[in-house]
């Protein structure tokens, strides 16, 4: 067996194997590459809105925080003699 062959069959089993993992997962048919994208797309979305939320509680404490520091400056200023 030359190099030419064991790469053919080499090149044969990698395809073999692709498609069976492929059929394992329910992507064998022609609307895997449609499947495929609306996944990707559903992922992007969910990335999106996870660093929206953090963005958002974040701002929230933030804002609850310099709130309570000039409600408390506030005060203070009032109760001066």
């Amino acid at each position: 067996m030359n190099d030419l062959e064991l790469e053919a069959m080499i090149q044969r089993a990698a395809e073999a194997g692709a498609k069976k993992a492929l059929r394992d997962v329910g992507l064998q048919d022609d609307d895997a590459v449609h499947d495929m994208r609306e996944i990707r797309d559903l992922l992007d979305s969910w990335r999106s809105a996870k660093s929206t939320a953090a963005n958002t509680i974040i701002k929230a404490f933030t804002y609850v925080f310099l709130g309570a520091l000039l409600t408390g400056s506030y005060f203070s200023f009032i109760n001066k003699p």
